[in-house]
């Protein structure tokens, strides 16, 4: 799990060393918090389906492996998985589901139509790696003794304290009037939740939090967060139908320490 592997890097290198608690909202992959193994933390994502595949690796990695060894990397096996709504699935077989459509479906895309369903079509892959054992027990042991939560940012910020440590990576702003993703999750990430999203930027920061966002390199970034210390990085393009659009873009990292 993780798609913020190509920033990895940067992010570390501006982490501060001393970290006590450590607040992801957007988590995601959670590459950067994989890396770190902080002792104390609190996840969460406004995808409720992702939380619960992350406390069903957390809570019994053994019954999720035996559920996912279960699935196989063939098309018509694919829909029929797709197509199965996960309310009717207990946690270990949801995230079993979960993880599979993430290994096979197109370009590991993680997208959801305006009902809220999985809608990726099936992936073309040299036998992908459906069940890795090993890393999943890896990821559950990292996951030992986290709050994990789904639910909205701003609320799930509301435990932040005075020298805990926030990343924030929250849906990017579109580089381009043909580059908006906002899919992931239904009813999408547009401007008014940036905007709600530096206001809430600006009220952790006056509670001495100190906090890490990452985002497109476009003007309003660049303006909202001006107060602030902005870093340049460059990472790849994910998901592009084409090769040649995968190429380096620039991205900005914002700290407030």
């Amino acid at each position: 799990m993780g798609g913020k592997r190509q920033l990895l890097k940067d992010l570390l290198r501006l982490v501060p060393r001393d970290i006590r608690h450590y607040h992801e909202p957007f988590l995601g992959g959670g590459a950067l918090f994989f890396a770190l193994r902080p002792s104390r933390a609190h996840l969460a994502d406004s995808n409720a389906e992702l939380i619960r595949t992350y406390t069903a690796v957390r809570d019994d990695v053994e019954g999720v492996i035996r559920a996912l060894q279960q699935h196989r990397y063939q098309r018509d096996h694919y829909y029929k998985i797709r197509a199965t709504h996960p309310d009717h699935l207990s946690p270990n077989a949801l995230a079993a589901r979960m993880i599979y459509l993430n290994r096979c479906g197109y370009n590991g895309l993680y997208r959801v139509n305006r009902q809220g369903l999985f809608n990726v079509p099936f992936g073309r892959y040299n036998n992908p790696k459906i069940c890795d054992a090993d890393n999943l027990r890896r990821v559950s042991l990292a996951l030992q003794g986290t709050d994990l939560t789904a639910g909205d940012f701003a609320a799930t910020l509301a435990a932040a304290r005075r020298d805990h440590f926030v990343y924030l990576d929250p849906p990017y702003i579109p580089v381009s009037a043909t580059a908006s993703f906002v899919a992931y999750q239904q009813g999408g990430f547009g401007m008014d939740e940036q905007e709600q999203l530096a206001r809430t930027f600006e009220a952790l920061d006056q509670r001495g939090v100190r906090l890490m966002l990452s985002n497109s390199d476009v003007p309003w970034v660049r303006q909202r967060y001006a107060d602030y210390r902005i870093h340049n990085a460059v990472a790849r393009r994910p998901i592009n139908s084409r090769h040649n659009g995968r190429g380096p873009i620039p991205e900005l990292i914002v700290t407030n320490y």
